[in-house]
């Protein structure tokens, strides 16, 4: 693949990303948008309808997990990282949704600072933060 078309096709895809974000409001039932921008160390959690809001958090992860591995797939032409970042994120949904439903269902205060970060896992793509410079790094190594 010509480096022109590599960059606008990371171009394109990280501009899908950034378009997820800018409009999640529009998008996405989630009530904590504006809990987690307000003081939210101090106030109760919000009303929420639980299977609509883990619906809607998976849609968003789902979305944001193809784009992801659109990227790598585009960034290391690399079947094996697919394939090993696939499973990553599967673990990761379940292991991060579990926690997301434990806080979903039981919020207390004290909790919060700890809810705000696993709903980021889930709601942003941190992993392809993560995975991006980790598979460069071992390409390098190789």
């Amino acid at each position: 693949m010509p480096k022109l078309i590599k960059y606008i096709l990371l171009f394109l895809l990280f501009g899908l990303l950034v378009l997820i974000r800018v409009y999640e409001g529009e998008l996405f039932y989630d009530p904590y948008l504006t809990f987690f921008q307000n003081d939210y160390l101090y106030v109760d959690s919000p009303r929420r309808e639980v299977l609509k809001l883990v619906s809607f958090t998976t849609l968003r992860y789902l979305l944001n997990s193809i784009i992801s591995l659109s990227v790598l797939y585009v960034f290391f032409k690399d079947k094996s990282i697919i394939k090993f970042s696939m499973i990553v994120y599967l673990l990761a949904y379940v292991i991060l949704m579990l926690i997301y439903l434990y806080f979903v269902i039981n919020p207390r205060q004290e909790d919060y600072y700890l809810f705000f970060n696993v709903r980021r896992f889930l709601i942003q793509p941190i992993i392809l933060l993560l995975l991006l410079p980790a598979f460069y790094y071992h390409k390098l190594k190789n």
